[in-house]
C-alpha cells in the first residue's frame, strides 16, 4: 500500500486538474461583461513607490536565504525564512505580485507594444533569475510563498519511481511554453488563473482553485513540493539558470567521505551518488547514443511546432474575443438568442459583427505565428532532456543536483561532518 501511495495521490490530482479547465466548457462559458485579466487574480492595487518596498524585501530575503544556506547551513533558518515569506508574500501582500506569475508580465511586455511592463514586476522576474545564476534556487528555498507552503507540509516525503518523476518533470516544460503564448496573444494569464494557493491566501477563490491547493498540500505530505516540482513554470527558468550556479548549496560542508548517509534523504531526488564503484558504459556506446539523440533534436522541434500549429485555432479559444465570436456564431447557427452577458453587451456596443470576426481572425493568426515557436521549445526540451540522460561525468563524492536542488537544507543532518564554529 505505500508503495502505491504516490501513484493514488497523483491520479488524483491529475483527475482534478482536468475538472479545472473542464469547468470552463461545460455548460458553455458565460462572459462576464468587461476584460476580465485575469479573472480573481488581481487585489487591490500598491500605493505608489511601495512596490519597491516588496522588491527591497524581495533581494533582502534572497540574501538572507542566501547566507542560511550556502554559509550558515541552517535547516531550521531556512524553515524560519520560509515562514516569514508564507507570511508577507503570501498572506500579507497576498500572492502577488510573484515573480512565478511575471513571466506572464515579461511575454506580454516582449509581444505587445501597447502594454509597458511596471518596474517592480520586471525586477520580481529577473533578481530570482540572478541570484540562481550566483547560488542556485535559493528563492524556491525560503523566498518563494508557493514554495514555503508546500515546504511547511511536507512531513511524510515518500519517493516517486524514477520513471515517474521523468514524465512528470515535463508538465512545467508545457504549462511555461502554453502559459507564455497565452499571455503574448494578449488572451489571459493562464498562471494567474491557475494559481492553486492564492485563494488561500486571499480566502477568496472558485471552490475548484481552493479544492485544488488543498489537494496538492495534501499530497505535499508524501511528495514534497507537487506543484514546484511538476507545475510551476518558473521552475524551469531557475532550473536552467542554477545549473551554472558560481557558489552553490553543498551537502558536506568539508570534503565528502563518501558515508552514504545522505545517499536516499533528498526527497526531491536531487543528490547526485559517486560512481567510483560503478560499472561505467563505453565510452563508444555512450557517445554514439548522444549523437543519436543530438540528431533527433531538430525533429523534435519540427514535430512539436507542426502540432501546435495545427492546434492554434483550438487553442486561440482562451482569448475572450474568439470566444465570443464562436459565440455568434453559435446563436445565428442555432437561431436561439443568446442571453451571456458579453453576447448583450456587444449587440448594445453598435459594433458589426464583421469587424469582431475580422478582429478574431487576426487574434488566430496570432495563434498561428506563435504556437509554432511554443510547440518548437517543447520539442527541443524534451530532445535537450533525453541528451542529458546520455552524459555521464565521473563523480568521487556525493553533491547535489544544481538544477533540481531547491536548496532547502534537509539533508545538512544527516552529513557527520559539522560546521566548525
Amino acid at each position: 500500500m505505500k508503495k502505491a501511495l504516490p501513484y493514488i495521490v497523483f491520479i488524483l490530482l491529475l483527475c482534478w486538474h482536468v475538472v479545472l479547465f473542464a469547468q470552463d466548457r461545460f455548460p458553455r462559458p458565460e462572459f462576464e461583461s468587461g476584460h476580465v485579466y485575469p479573472t480573481n487574480q488581481m487585489p487591490k492595487p500598491r500605493v505608489p513607490g511601495w512596490e519597491y518596498f516588496d522588491v527591497l524585501i524581495l533581494t533582502g530575503a534572497l540574501i538572507m536565504t542566501t547566507w542560511l544556506a550556502l554559509k550558515k547551513r541552517s535547516r531550521q533558518g531556512l524553515i524560519w525564512m520560509s515562514v516569514f515569506s508564507l507570511a508577507y508574500f503570501g498572506f500579507y501582500r497576498e500572492g502577488c505580485i510573484c515573480a512565478v506569475g511575471s513571466v506572464q508580465n515579461v511575454s506580454l511586455a516582449l509581444f505587445n507594444t501597447g502594454y509597458s511592463i511596471p518596474l517592480s514586476a520586471l525586477l520580481f522576474f529577473i533578481i530570482p533569475l540572478l541570484f540562481a545564476l550566483a547560488y542556485g534556487r535559493v528563492f524556491c528555498s525560503g523566498v518563494c510563498p508557493l514554495g514555503a507552503i508546500q515546504e511547511l507540509t511536507g512531513l511524510k516525503p515518500v519517493k516517486l519511481p524514477k520513471a515517474v518523476e521523468l514524465i512528470l518533470a515535463f508538465v512545467p516544460f508545457i504549462y511555461l511554453g502554453i502559459a507564455i503564448l497565452f499571455a503574448s496573444t494578449n488572451s489571459q494569464f493562464l498562471i494567474c488563473r491557475y494559481d492553486p494557493f492564492v485563494g488561500i491566501f486571499r480566502l477568496d477563490a472558485p471552490y475548484t482553485m481552493i479544492i485544488f491547493g488543498a489537494l496538492l498540500l495534501l499530497a505535499g505530505i508524501f511528495v514534497n513540493r507537487p506543484y514546484c516540482r511538476f507545475l510551476c513554470p518558473y521552475g524551469v527558468l531557475l532550473n536552467i539558470f542554477s545549473r551554472f550556479a558560481g557558489k552553490h548549496l553543498t551537502i558536506t560542508p568539508a570534503e565528502c567521505t563518501n558515508c552514504r548517509l545522505c545517499e536516499d534523504v533528498c526527497p526531491y531526488d536531487a543528490i547526485i551518488p559517486s560512481d567510483t564503484d560503478q560499472k561505467r558504459e563505453e565510452p563508444q556506446k555512450s557517445r554514439k547514443r548522444f549523437i543519436i539523440y543530438f540528431l533527433f533534436v531538430p525533429l523534435f522541434a519540427a514535430t512539436g511546432a507542426f502540432l501546435l500549429h495545427n492546434l492554434a485555432p483550438a487553442l486561440s479559444g482562451a482569448n475572450n474575443t474568439v470566444r465570443l465570436a464562436r459565440e455568434i456564431r453559435i446563436e445565428k447557427k442555432t437561431g436561439i438568442e443568446s442571453e451571456l452577458k458579453d453576447v448583450v453587451a456587444f449587440k448594445e456596443s453598435g459594433k458589426t459583427e464583421s469587424e469582431l470576426y475580422t478582429e478574431e481572425e487576426l487574434i488566430i493568426g496570432r495563434f498561428r505565428r506563435g504556437s509554432p515557436w511554443a510547440g518548437a521549445f517543447l520539442g527541443i526540451s524534451f530532445g535537450i532532456g533525453m541528451i542529458t540522460l546520455t552524459i555521464r561525468s565521473k563523480r568521487s563524492e556525493y553533491k547535489p543536483h544544481q538544477g533540481k536542488c531547491y536548496s532547502c537544507g534537509r539533508c545538512f543532518k544527516y552529513c557527520p561532518i559539522k560546521v566548525k564554529t
